[in-house]
């Protein structure tokens, strides 16, 4: 790889650890189209695999900061990436069978199902302390191995669909879901590339030089979502940030699959 696609794979980590601090998603569904159209991966399962180590590594960056501001509710977010780890090895090792281009086509209009969601929630303030308990344990372990098996499925670190995933178990604030939702983000990540590694799908240069930028995106992302704690802030940009890389996703994976 030369210094120009070095430079790129730079790049596309401080975008995407950006994105992973400010609203705890969206880093893997800016690295996979970043790492195929911008770096110039020619095999998508090569960017999914590489994408989700170094989104897990990015989101690990994210949680410590979101940990010192107090936004990680522990108990809940160790639960919900616990059994979501079980879901992501299965639907990543199913993912790996399915072309690469429907993936992505399959994966934007999905994104666009979660953004309209987020959008009809923003005005939600959700619960200040929420914490694990018997109500909100089995909604956990579902919501968990469901958005496991889709971030396994799509090679993604799960995020825009965790931080739903943890506002509808436990009705948590989003600032919060933010935080904790990284904790599954990493999880998930680390399960799907460790399955793609056992098959050779993982670029170990490139996912170096977009971990080493995605910790600089990082740290300014985590700033800015303190500054903008309110929850129908932090929703509407998480869902604006979907609908764009929806949107850009659906045309040219459209265009691969269709000419």
């Amino acid at each position: 790889m030369d210094t120009l696609h070095l430079a790129l794979g730079t790049l596309s980590g401080v975008l995407v650890g950006f994105a992973l601090g400010l609203v705890g998603g969206g880093g893997s569904i800016l690295a996979v189209p970043l790492m195929v159209y911008l770096v110039g991966v020619q095999n998508p399962h090569v960017a999914i695999g590489t994408s989700a180590l170094a989104v897990a590594a990015n989101a690990a960056t994210g949680l410590a900061q979101h940990a010192r501001a107090g936004n990680v509710r522990w108990r809940c977010g160790l639960v919900y990436a616990g059994f979501g780890v079980l879901g992501a090895l299965g639907g990543s090792t199913l993912g790996k069978s399915v072309d690469g281009q429907k993936l992505l086509f399959l994966f934007a209009l999905l994104m666009l199902a979660v953004g309209a969601l987020m959008l009809r929630s923003r005005k939600a303030s959700g619960t200040p302390g929420v914490r694990l308990n018997r109500e909100n344990a089995p909604r956990l372990i579902a919501f968990g191995l469901g958005t496991g098996a889709f971030s396994g499925f799509f090679g993604i670190g799960g995020g825009f669909l965790i931080v739903p995933g943890l506002i509808a178990s436990t009705d948590m604030l989003m600032l919060n879901a933010v935080g904790t939702s990284l904790v599954a983000v990493t999880a998930f990540g680390l399960a799907t590339a460790g399955n793609y590694a056992v098959s050779g799908l993982v670029d170990w240069v490139l996912a170096g030089v977009f971990i080493a930028g995605g910790v600089a995106g990082g740290l300014a992302g985590t700033r800015l979502s303190q500054r903008l704690s309110d929850g129908g802030q932090l929703k509407t940009v998480f869902a604006l940030l979907i609908f764009a890389v929806a949107f850009y996703m659906l045309w040219r994976s459209a265009l691969a699959l269709w000419t």
